[in-house]
């Protein structure tokens, strides 16, 4: 069999088409036609009523700690177990981040353990939907607003999944979305979303994307010419990305499927194999199939399992180094509480080849040879 890789962006439908039609009506430049397509699009298939294209999922996260006026002194909980652009955005307004433990079933933000983090500089509370797979959701708002305190949802990985049948994005006061290459819907390699949910940040959002001017309201005939009005930077993404997303939005339905196909391929083909620990969906969560991962014993045997797996063709990947035993994480940030699972799970975990183009004969391949690792090694 050829060699299998770990992830391959997916070209669908009318990308090239859009794109075209973007360059021949001159239509380069970002809130064209085929960015209001996309947000369009958002609001009416996933309830996303206030969302606005972004070049990148980071600077979605960087108008958020803007939007939150996060400044010096202030503090924002997290998990460590993510990606580096979750803390850096509020790190760069000059948070102290609070990292706390993860729940090893879902390897999200351990919301029993929110509140004991929580000070009277508190700011924000920042969810990873890792896997596309739900934070407690209902705890984490609860928490939230009888403490008075600002959510934002990453949702990088989470376009598409649902928390009691409820699509992720929605329940923040802001949520922040990727496009990137490696996610089920990618606008041309790079792309972002951020969604505002609280009416109140709205007016200020408009303006921040716009380099701090008021240019939305000059556009909209509300003013009679724009200023520079706010703190702000450039967050328009260009109309090519826009049109190569909606291209794949179009194909939002089948995408989903085949990648859940596959999700629920490798859940029953490893089901019951006794060295491994595989990933949980809970009841209330609705998966968008964005990746599939295993557990192993111990950090030793993922390095020789990702070895042998590179001999079978196939290429595999573990994720997150957490944040707090970075170089960085040690001068920006505390780990509160004990660490009892972030490290350990994050250097167990091995994530499998899951994409569009995967076949169900390549998801059995990769499966047999997973399990040979163990027979070969006996």
């Amino acid at each position: 069999m050829n060699k299998i890789p770990f992830n391959l962006p997916l070209v669908i439908g009318n990308e090239l088409s859009f794109i075209e039609e973007a360059l021949k009506n001159k239509e380069l430049i970002g809130d064209g036609y085929y960015s209001k397509r996309c947000q369009e699009w958002f609001k009416h298939n996933l309830g996303l009523a206030y969302s606005f294209m972004v070049p990148n999922c980071t600077q979605a996260l960087e108008m958020a700690a803007i939007l939150l006026n996060i400044k010096n002194g202030d503090e924002v909980i997290m998990p460590s177990y993510t990606f580096v652009s979750t803390a850096n955005a509020f790190v760069l307004r000059g948070a102290k981040i609070r990292f706390i433990d993860i729940n090893p079933d879902t390897m999200n933000i351990d919301d029993r353990l929110i509140e004991s983090a929580i000070t009277d500089k508190t700011k924000a509370i920042v969810v990873v939907h890792y896997a596309g797979i739900s934070c407690n959701m209902g705890n984490v708002i609860a928490i939230a607003k009888k403490n008075n305190i600002k959510v934002v949802e990453d949702a990088a990985q989470a376009l598409g999944s649902k928390y009691n049948s409820k699509s992720l994005g929605t329940f923040g006061d802001i949520a922040c979305f990727s496009f990137h290459g490696t996610k089920n819907y990618t606008s041309g390699g790079e792309g972002g979303l951020v969604v505002i949910n609280n009416p109140e940040l709205l007016e200020r959002a408009e303006i921040i994307r716009e380099k701090g001017t008021n240019r939305s309201k000059f556009y909209r005939g509300q003013v009679d010419k724009y200023n520079w009005v706010d703190l702000g930077s450039s967050y328009l993404p260009s109309e090519i990305q826009s049109a190569y997303l909606l291209a794949q939005l179009e194909n939002f339905d089948l995408i989903n499927k085949k990648r859940n196909e596959i999700w629920n391929k490798y859940y029953s083909r490893l089901s019951g194999v006794l060295h491994l620990e595989l990933m949980n969906i809970p009841n209330e969560i609705e998966s968008n199939g964005h990746l599939f991962y295993v557990k192993l014993k111990d950090e030793n045997e993922r390095s020789n399992v990702i070895k042998h797996l590179n001999e079978y063709g196939i290429s595999s990947a573990f994720h997150y180094v957490p944040l707090h035993s970075s170089l960085a994480g040690k001068k920006y940030s505390d780990f509160i509480g004990v660490d009892k699972y972030t490290t350990v799970d994050s250097e167990r975990l091995l994530r499998l080849p899951l994409y569009y183009d995967l076949t169900i004969e390549q998801v059995d391949y990769i499966c047999d040879s997973l399990i040979n690792f163990w027979s070969d090694n006996v």
